[in-house]
């Protein structure tokens, strides 16, 4: 009896748990608020279109913020207001995405074709780790790939491991390709497109320098796992993990005899080309051909000959953008199309295609909240005219920055922040209003300052332990984080180096 009073009388200890992306963004427009009743107020003049002007800062009558305003911030996060523009177009892109990944995810295109990979190269995976590694840094790069990553753990473990390797070297090559496709994102919806939308500029800006990017840290990354695999291969003690070798022989045997000898159907690898198709479609519309050479107007040409074909031109539409022209609007079309197309291809029910499309928006329903309730700090900066005094503070603190200092400075300012706001889409929403124009004032390029902000959310969630996906890989390999860490040390300097230099090089182009 006195021991169960004693055990009710004892107080249960409560681990801290860190608060949600949505808590943590909430609390910063509370905090933003508090600062519109301290910071004076302040405005920039604009020209045409929209863009501050230099030197023409002045300050004017202070509007603090209230409890209401708190509260509608998130909603005019969404829809707009007279001083901000609203998320919605962002925030609908994500959720059609999300119903286009769920109809492509309902096929089994994807896992199938991953599989079928693996078994092609049985008996050479070796092979693999580049393969593989580009296939999911293409996917990172292009659409955020990343707890979609979470099923292929279990099938290349086993394989890794059977032919010599061990699991690091699996989980690395999805864990690692996936993120570091992330770190150099061309056209990823939940980094570069959030990012661009926030700056009003097209994700198609400066997308031939981070296709660059991604070519150089895709290489350095396939480089350190296959001299690691190959250590491994010639001496199986210098693994990581070695003294758990034995238990992984047994824990993941029979997950190798499940998975292999996976086949895909003929409508599987249609799914997949047309998959593969909608990116580059996405990709050739947001490249700005124009402005990179002023006679490349052939698809703007061929758009407004098929316009102007009688029946045909009606038929297609009136609304039809040519490439190089698109924004969010034309690629929430396409998705949405495609979807429908992969639907007859692969001869889907008209219900599962609906139920698939839902589910698809409902599992991204949380990232497309998340971007309007980030934009809310903009809307309370905005409407309490603190932004221009903030912006104002930059200017003449950068008037003696070159751009190289600044873009790099930015980098490192992103790694903490994104610790704290671990949400991509967040983050870009919630500080891209500020940092992006303060750019400006150091000479830099608004798409080079996206490109630092997605650099270092990337590296982050390589190692961080508020990521499902990082803990979520780990704990189905059995490794500790402590490991993990241990085996990134050396390629998490290698890619702060080489992204940090290759940043500084853009700024002086």
């Amino acid at each position: 009896m006195n021991q169960m009073e004693n055990k009710q009388q004892t107080p249960s200890k409560k681990k801290f748990k860190m608060p949600s992306a949505y808590t943590i963004l909430f609390l910063i427009i509370i905090f933003v608020a508090i600062l519109t009743w301290l910071i004076p107020a302040g405005q920039y003049s604009t020209d045409k279109a929209g863009n501050i002007i230099a030197h023409t800062y002045k300050a004017v009558a202070a509007n603090p913020q209230g409890i209401w305003d708190v509260f509608t911030a998130p909603i005019y996060g969404m829809i707009g207001n007279d001083h901000t523009e609203g998320a919605i177009s962002i925030s609908l892109f994500i959720l059609v995405i999300g119903g286009f990944l769920g109809v492509v995810n309902q096929t089994k295109a994807l896992d199938d074709g991953i599989s079928s990979v693996v078994s092609k190269y049985k008996g050479k995976e070796k092979i693999l780790i580049p393969l593989l590694m580009i296939l999911f840094a293409l996917g990172g790069s292009t659409y955020g790939m990343a707890e979609e990553t979470i099923a292929f753990y279990p099938l290349l473990i086993p394989v890794m491991i059977g032919v010599g390797f061990d699991k690091m070297v699996a989980v690395a090559i999805v864990l690692v390709g996936s993120q570091v496709g992330c770190l150099a994102s061309t056209v990823n919806p939940f980094a570069t497109g959030v990012a661009s939308q926030t700056l009003n500029i097209s994700p198609g800006d400066g997308i031939l320098s981070r296709i660059v990017l991604l070519i150089i840290t895709v290489a350095i990354s396939i480089l350190y796992v296959y001299r690691y695999a190959s250590k491994i291969e010639k001496d199986p003690a210098q693994s990581i993990v070695f003294d758990q070798h034995e238990d992984d022989l047994k824990r993941f045997a029979l997950d190798h005899k499940d998975q292999a000898g996976a086949k895909m159907t003929g409508r599987q690898k249609a799914v997949l080309w047309l998959f593969g198709l909608t990116f580059l479609l996405m990709i050739i519309g947001l490249i700005p051909w124009d402005q990179i050479n002023a006679k490349w107007t052939f698809f703007a040409s061929f758009t407004k000959w098929l316009q102007s074909i009688p029946v045909l031109g009606d038929l297609i539409g009136s609304n039809l953008v040519p490439f190089g022209s698109w924004y969010f609007t034309e690629i929430t079309t396409l998705f949405f199309l495609m979807a429908v197309i992969i639907m007859f291809v692969f001869k889907m029910k008209e219900s599962t295609f609906v139920d698939s499309f839902l589910n698809g928006m409902g599992e991204f329903l949380g990232v497309a909240i998340i971007v309007a309730v980030a934009r809310g700090i903009q809307v309370i900066m905005n409407d309490g005219n603190i932004t221009a005094t903030v912006l104002h503070w930059g200017e003449m603190g950068l008037s003696n920055l070159g751009s190289v200092v600044f873009i790099i400075l930015a980098y490192i300012f992103y790694i903490p922040m994104s610790f704290l706001i671990p949400s991509t889409s967040g983050l870009a929403a919630a500080t891209m209003g500020i940092i992006g124009p303060m750019g400006k004032f150091a000479g830099v390029d608004p798409s080079l300052v996206v490109t630092a902000y997605q650099s270092a959310s990337g590296w982050v969630n390589l190692i961080t332990p508020t990521s499902g996906v990082v803990m979520g890989a780990l704990a189905i390999a059995n490794v500790n984080i402590t490991v993990w860490w241990k085996f990134m040390f050396k390629l998490m300097i290698y890619l702060f180096l080489t992204t940090a230099i290759f940043l500084g090089i853009m700024a002086l182009l």
